[in-house]
C-alpha cells in the first residue's frame, strides 16, 4: 500500500471537536500518525491516544510554535517508523480530503525531484461569518509550480531531512519559510488539482480576526527579514496604508485639511478596488464589500505585527506565538 510510505503529524491546541474530525480522517488514510499536543486543557490527548495516535506533548516551558511542534512530530514519526518516505502534515482545525492522500503519494513517487506537494484547502463553513468567507477567499490559489504553501502539505523526508525542517524561532508564516528553503535547495514544489483538506476557521469575533491579522504582520516582517525578497510587496503596503497614509492624514488634519481628505480618497479607492477585485472573483457584491472593508483596515495590525517583531529583535526578546484563538 502506497500509505504504509507515508506517515502524518497533525498539531493542535484545544481544537476540540475539530482536532477528532482531524484525527479520525487521518487514521483511515495513514498508518501511522502522531499527534503534538502545545498544552492543551480539553480533552484532546486522551482521545489521540484513545484512537491509537502517538502523542507528543511539548513542554510549555519553552516558547511554543506551530513549527517547533511540526519538527517534534516529524522527529517523533520517523524515530517510530525511520523507513518512511514521506510526512503529511495537517493542522488540527483541518480535516483530510477523500482521495488525497493516495494522489500526494503517487505525485511524489513520480517525480524524484519534487519535495512537496499540496492541494487545495477549502473552508468547512465559509458563510458562517465574514472572517470564514475571508478565509475561503484567501484558499482559493492556482493549481501548479508554487514557492510556498500553508501549513498543510505532503513533504519528502529527504528534503525535510536536507533542509532541517521547520525554523522553530518563526512564529508565523513558518511554512512559508520552509517552503523558501526546500526551493533554494533545488526541490520542486507543486499544487496538485485536488481537494486536501476543509478548513474549519470557526471565527466569529474581531478580537480574533485583529490578533489573527496581528500575527500575519509578525510573519511578513521576520520571514521578510530572512528572506528579503518574499512578502516585500505586502510589507511595503503596510508600511504606506498602515503607517504613512495615517501620518499623512493626522499632519493633514493640523495643518491643511484638504491632504486630509485626499488621503481619504486614497482609502476609498482602495477599497473600492479591493472589493471590485473580489466581485470579478464570483464573490457576491454585498460580501465583497464587507471583505474588502477588512482588508482595508488590516494593514493597521499587521503593522503592528511588523512593529512587535522589529522590537523583540532589537530587544532580543523570545519570539513568542501571537495567539488568537
Amino acid at each position: 500500500m502506497a500509505t504504509q510510505k507515508l506517515g502524518a503529524v497533525a498539531i493542535g491546541r484545544n481544537e476540540g471537536d475539530r482536532l477528532k474530525a482531524c484525527l479520525r480522517s487521518l487514521v483511515l488514510l495513514c498508518a501511522h500518525v502522531v499527534y503534538v499536543d502545545s498544552g492543551s486543557s480539553d480533552d484532546s490527548v486522551a482521545f489521540a491516544r484513545d484512537l491509537g495516535v502517538s502523542v507528543v506533548e511539548l513542554d510549555m516551558e519553552t516558547p511554543f510554535t506551530a513549527a517547533r511542534a511540526r519538527n517534534a512530530g516529524y522527529s517523533a514519526l520517523l524515530a517510530e517508523v525511520p523507513s518512511l518516505d514521506f510526512v503529511q502534515f495537517v493542522d488540527g482545525d483541518c480535516k483530510v480530503a477523500a482521495g488525497w492522500i493516495e494522489a500526494g503519494v503517487k505525485a511524489l513517487e513520480e517525480d524524484p525531484s519534487l519535495g512537496l506537494v499540496t492541494g487545495w484547502r477549502s473552508e468547512m463553513h465559509p458563510m458562517a461569518s465574514v472572517y470564514n468567507a475571508m478565509f475561503e477567499a484567501d484558499w482559493h490559489r492556482p493549481a501548479g509550480p508554487i514557492v510556498t504553501c500553508g501549513g498543510d502539505m505532503m513533504v519528502r523526508v529527504e528534503a525535510f531531512r536536507r533542509t532541517g525542517g521547520f525554523n522553530p524561532e518563526v512564529i508565523a508564516a513558518e511554512d512559508d519559510e520552509f517552503c523558501l528553503r526546500l526551493g533554494k535547495a533545488g526541490w520542486r514544489l507543486e499544487r496538485l488539482p485536488l481537494p486536501m483538506t476543509l478548513h474549519d476557521a470557526d471565527m466569529k469575533s474581531f478580537v480574533s480576526w485583529w490578533k489573527r491579522t496581528t500575527r500575519n504582520g509578525h510573519g511578513f516582517a521576520q520571514v521578510g527579514q530572512m528572506h528579503p525578497a518574499h512578502f516585500r510587496r505586502e510589507r511595503l503596503r503596510v508600511w504606506i496604508y498602515g503607517l504613512l497614509l495615517p501620518l499623512i492624514f493626522l499632519l493633514g488634519l493640523i495643518v491643511a485639511p484638504p491632504v486630509s481628505l485626499l488621503v481619504l480618497a486614497i482609502y476609498a479607492l482602495s477599497y473600492l478596488r479591493t472589493a471590485h477585485g473580489l466581485s470579478r472573483r464570483g464573490i457576491g457584491q454585498a460580501m465583497a464589500l464587507k471583505q474588502s472593508f477588512f482588508l482595508t483596515i488590516s494593514k493597521v495590525p499587521n503593522l503592528l505585527g511588523m512593529l512587535i517583531y522589529h522590537n523583540r529583535r532589537s530587544t532580543g526578546s523570545d519570539m513568542q506565538i501571537i495567539e488568537y484563538k
